[in-house]
């Protein structure tokens, strides 16, 4: 069995089997022993039955991505084994139940989860068992095991807790004897640290626009981006959010707009589906040069294409939707960290500029958990560019630099007048044409401003390279972690978090290359052809994946491997 200092677990089993549960109770616990920990999970469209995985790392150091190897498995249903048997290893162990699976020659070691489930209250508590199992194998206490499970589980009737533990402690027993008997690879827990924090891509993206001063939602629940939704509304009350679960998109976006002409911080949340309902609603935002915020959590289309899966194939979408011109933003996050700080930013640039901001994240940036240093709150609100309006108030004067003040209802003498049709300074309807060229011009200038606050990319590794592997948004921590195993002296690393407009200093950093390879999310390279059309610059090489699964750290080695031949 690999590792020693990163131990790869993997379970899998039909949707409706409780192996979230098994996750959520387990990543809180391994972090809770202080130990460095990252799950992603890839899962069927449907309700029951299927093949749903969930990948956990456990270390000493800090991960974020997946990885193809498996050190410990376990296969809950029959059908798991076949789902991943292209993954399992002659080092991998295998804990499964000899009775229930068919391919018993497969099964390192036997854990009859139903039959010490049944021992313990039920075939009900299978879950606890398995979390009992690996818990032993990792060498974890009885008491904190135990302790750390009847708080997942508090909210049951005490009976009910009580059986819990019963069928982990006989799990921990099994597991710990298996250990006992076998070199599983162990992680030491690192050295005490900072405040460290568990959270997922929903929590983080939700937690940044907190942070940004959103205080209005409106959204239709869509995978993989409703994790925000829900999380914002669950916490409405305490942050003086109003969440609106609208009747579709269409709606959420209108009611965003409404809302931001009001004066509040609006987003919505949605998947490529949704925000093709949207783009009318996100003229109007141009037209009106009302800000915006725009979750896009990407999953693969056309159409309803792999609604449970990942791809990072909207981007071109995203940059083109909406018909006539102005001016747009679009970030995408490279982990969480930047989930949380792109969100904050996002709001900023709305107001700042009067202009939709698109965030760009994917399914796996949505569902994946790992842990991250407390992120760093405002020590202020945030910066409202809002201004106090005369009785001579014009909405759209017509400025040197294309922003006009923006004012809203009620704060001021002034009226504020709005209209999706072209119009004047003071917002009434006009058909003036020299006038309306004036108009279109003046909101184009905004992207002088916009490319003024531009984020540069972030480059990772040598100053001087060889070889640049170009990426963006979630990319970036597969990428980063196989361009760390390759362990190249002349390879470097550059992602972009800021997708549109382009940095300036783009073409720069890839002429300096001899090799420029991008890795994207799509068939078509997506990020590639911009960054022939904003920097002049063809890449070298794609390495490309659109199955609907995220990059792991293998595949990327062998990929950069023929690359750099």
């Amino acid at each position: 069995m690999k590792g020693g200092g990163d131990l790869s677990i993997v379970l899998c089993g039909g949707a409706g089997q409780g192996i979230q549960t098994v996750e959520t109770i387990l990543l809180r616990l391994l972090a809770g022993a202080g130990f460095r920990v990252f799950a992603a999970k890839e899962y069927m469209s449907r309700i029951r039955g299927g093949s749903n995985s969930t990948q956990l790392r456990v270390s000493a150091e800090p991960v974020a991505a997946p990885v193809d190897r498996m050190d410990v498995f376990l296969p809950l249903d029959k059908a798991a084994l076949p789902h991943l048997r292209g993954r399992v290893g002659p080092e991998t162990l295998v804990l499964g139940d000899r009775n229930a699976l068919a391919a018993r020659d497969e099964i390192s070691e036997d854990v009859p989860f139903s039959a010490l489930a049944t021992q313990a209250g039920g075939p009900i508590y299978a879950n606890s068992v398995a979390v009992g199992a690996l818990a032993g194998i990792m060498g974890l206490g009885a008491e904190s095991t135990l302790a750390s499970l009847r708080r997942d589980f508090s909210s049951k009737p005490s009976e009910v807790i009580e059986k819990n533990a019963a069928a982990a402690r006989l799990g921990l027993e099994r597991g710990r004897d298996i250990a006992s008997r076998r070199a599983v690879p162990r992680p030491a827990p690192p050295p005490r640290r900072g405040r460290q924090i568990l959270v997922n891509g929903a929590e983080a993206t939700a937690l940044g626009a907190l942070a940004g001063g959103c205080d209005f939602i409106a959204s239709y629940p869509m995978s993989p981006s409703t994790g925000v939704l829900t999380f914002l509304s669950r916490q409405a009350g305490a942050f003086g959010v109003i969440a609106e679960q609208a009747e579709d998109e269409i709606a959420a976006m209108n009611m965003a707009v409404g809302a931001s002409y009001a004066g509040a911080r609006a987003l919505v949340t949605t998947s490529g589906g949704g925000f093709a309902l949207m783009v009318e609603g996100l003229s109007l935002a141009g037209m009106t040069e009302t800000p915006i915020v725009v979750h896009l959590a990407q999953r693969p289309g056309p159409a309803t294409g792999l609604p449970t899966r990942t791809e990072q194939a909207d981007l071109e979408f995203a940059l083109y939707a909406a018909h006539g011109e102005f001016p747009r933003i679009l970030l995408a996050p490279g982990n969480l960290e930047q989930a949380f700080r792109l969100a904050r930013r996002a709001f900023d640039l709305a107001d700042r500029f009067q202009s939709p901001v698109i965030l760009l994240t994917d399914q796996y940036l949505m569902d994946s958990f790992y842990d991250v240093p407390a992120f760093v709150l405002p020590d202020r609100s945030p910066e409202r560019f809002i201004a106090r309006t005369e009785r001579d108030y014009r909405r759209y004067r017509l400025t040197a630099d294309g922003l006009s003040p923006r004012g809203i209802p009620g704060f001021g003498d002034g009226l504020v007048a709005v209209d999706s049709d072209e119009h004047d300074e003071f917002g009434r309807i006009t058909e003036d044409l020299v006038l309306r060229a004036r108009m279109v011009e003046k909101r184009q200038k905004k992207l002088g401003l916009i490319r003024e606050a531009v984020l540069p990319p972030e480059l990772y590794g040598p100053e001087e390279y060889a070889t640049l592997v170009v990426c963006w948004g979630s990319t970036l921590e597969p990428v980063l972690e196989a361009v760390r195993t390759r362990g190249e002296a002349g390879m470097a690393v550059l992602h972009f978090p800021q997708v549109y407009p382009l940095p300036g200093q783009t073409a720069g950093y890839l002429g300096r290359a001899r090799n420029v390879v991008c890795v994207e999310g799509n068939q078509s390279g997506q990020f590639a052809k911009l960054l022939k059309l904003a920097a002049g610059f063809d890449v070298h090489r794609r390495v490309l994946k659109y199955d609907g699964l995220q990059y792991t750290v293998e595949e990327l080695v062998r990929a950069l491997g023929e690359a750099d031949g």
